[in-house]
């Protein structure tokens, strides 16, 4: 930092921030697939279960009943106990409903929101995507203590408001980030994501255990109510709108990004270009499948924790963090070995997104089947999940990465088009497992869900090694931003990407 310089810079308060409200958004997310697992009635459920197999006179559940149900018990504290049953006697089916209710709504308003953020303020559209899910997390025991479907229209309504926060941080980030940190600042915000997941986890697991489940969402909704208020008074749509930036730190935008990183005019969309892309389509399928392992892990790992491995509800929270803490951590590293790799010029940027990609779809597809394979292996199973989550990190620097390769112009709406598409697996994922689990919570039924979603991961690594690219596609200076010259060819944006600065 030169003499004089801010001490704490503007653009890192940012970076702090942003990653908090993926933390926030996508620790409320998960914090029910914990929650649920002592709201539900787990003894109504099996004594409803033992009463319909005798009046049908099915032999099946009678056969799964004994040590293939689940793995033998524990001995020790890791077994589930029935003290921790809650008031709720939802069926896997129901569950699975309610998982999947919050992906429905998010998939709603992602386009909307990336559009609203590119036109108006990513700022409040942020504040507005967290705001939106604290209040209705908070609301979520009185739902539930009303009835199930309350508890569906409160998630849905939180996916509507989660759904905004990518794109809109992607618009943020084009204008926060120096080109020399753009892959840095960028990791650290989307770190928050595994972040948030690292200390949902194990605190609702805390929370449910010690004090009761409904504690999960008053304790975690309040605390999201504060970053609310930081980020009122800490965040700037862009550094030419920050009131208190350091004059350094204002030069250095100035001299490194375009027109001082202001916000640009708004530009037509190609729509027509996007959808006949084939490196779009490409990392629109990678996007979709990565997604389907991803929500895979992030959803189902606590009930097949408890099912099938059998931990009680503290144990399965802690555990369940772990591959998250390890995903964190593989990120930091990964990213700086990209950025070495490329910066000594051993490889190029195309290569570095398809091997990333390649990283977060063969490696966590072969311990999926691992993890298949080793049955009631409780160690094996959880060192297998846990770096089959691990890995999937690298997807940052790859698909996630993609859009602004692609057109960086455009990078908020092309998140939002993946991201559309990549949130199908959230609700399909907790509804096609709970089909196969549905009275049938065996190590058999588990393997095939994990086969399953090892070949959807090995489909992303296929299409993507063969028709993504990281060039830069012509249809991203196909407008100028200049008042009056619609249509024209737009000059080439500022080339200063290497600019260094000690601000």
């Amino acid at each position: 930092m030169t003499r004089g310089g801010p001490c704490l810079p503007a653009r890192y308060i940012f970076t702090f921030l942003a990653s908090a409200s993926l933390a926030i958004i996508y620790g409320l997310k998960v914090n029910l697939s914990v929650a649920i697992v002592v709201m539900v009635n787990s003894t109504a459920l099996n004594e409803m279960a033992l009463t319909h197999d005798s009046y049908n006179n099915d032999t099946h559940l009678n056969e799964s009943s004994n040590s293939e149900f689940a793995c033998p018990a524990n001995t020790d504290t890791n077994q589930t106990d029935s003290s921790q049953d809650g008031p709720f006697p939802w069926p896997e089916p129901i569950q699975g409903l309610i998982l999947g209710a919050y992906f429905w709504g998010y998939i709603v308003t992602q386009i909307p929101g990336g559009r609203m953020a590119e036109m108006f303020s990513a700022k409040w559209v942020v504040w507005a995507s967290v705001f939106v899910n604290v209040l209705f997390t908070l609301l979520t025991p009185v739902a539930a203590n009303i009835s199930y479907i309350a508890v569906l229209v409160v998630r849905f309504i939180e996916g509507l408001g989660a759904g905004v926060s990518m794109p809109a941080l992607q618009v943020l980030l084009s204008k926060w980030a120096p080109p020399n940190e753009r892959n840095k600042i960028s990791s650290l915000v989307y770190a928050g994501m595994s972040l948030g997941t690292v200390i949902a986890l194990p605190f609702s697991g805390i929370l449910a255990e010690k004090i009761g489940w409904e504690s999960v969402f008053y304790v975690q909704g309040g605390l999201g109510s504060i970053w609310c208020i930081l980020w009122i008074l800490l965040v700037f749509d862009s550094p030419k709108d920050h009131p208190r930036i350091h004059p350094a730190e204002r030069d250095l935008f100035e001299k490194c990004m375009e027109n001082g990183g202001a916000k640009r005019p708004n530009l037509p969309v190609p729509w027509k270009a996007i959808a006949t892309s084939v490196p779009f389509w490409a990392l629109l399928v990678a996007h979709m499948c990565n997604n389907f392992g991803w929500y895979m892990l992030l959803v189902e790992l606590p009930t097949y924790m408890k099912h099938i491995l059998r931990f009680n509800i503290g144990k399965n929270s802690l555990l369940s963090a772990v591959p998250y803490l390890c995903l964190w951590v593989f990120s930091i590293i990964w990213s700086n070995l990209m950025d070495y790799s490329k910066n000594k010029r051993w490889i190029n940027t195309t290569t570095v997104r398809k091997l990333s990609t390649g990283v977060a779809s063969l490696l966590p597809a072969l311990c999926f089947i691992g993890v298949s394979l080793a049955g009631c292996d409780r160690i094996t199973a959880v060192v297998l999940m846990s770096l089959g989550t691990m890995f999937m990190a690298a997807m940052y620097c790859g698909i996630l990465a993609n859009p602004t390769d692609l057109a960086s112009n455009y990078a908020g709406t092309l998140l939002a088009l993946t991201n559309t598409a990549a949130t199908v697996p959230g609700f399909i994922v907790p509804v096609f497992v709970g089909a196969l689990t549905h009275g049938n919570q065996t190590v058999n039924s588990w393997q095939i869900v994990f086969f399953t979603t090892a070949a959807i991961l090995l489909v992303e690594l296929i299409v993507f090694t063969l028709f993504s690219s990281a060039e830069e596609q012509p249809w991203n200076q196909a407008y100028t931003t200049g008042a009056g010259a619609k249509g024209r060819p737009r000059p080439a944006e500022t080339k200063q990407l290497n600019k260094r600065t000690n601000v």
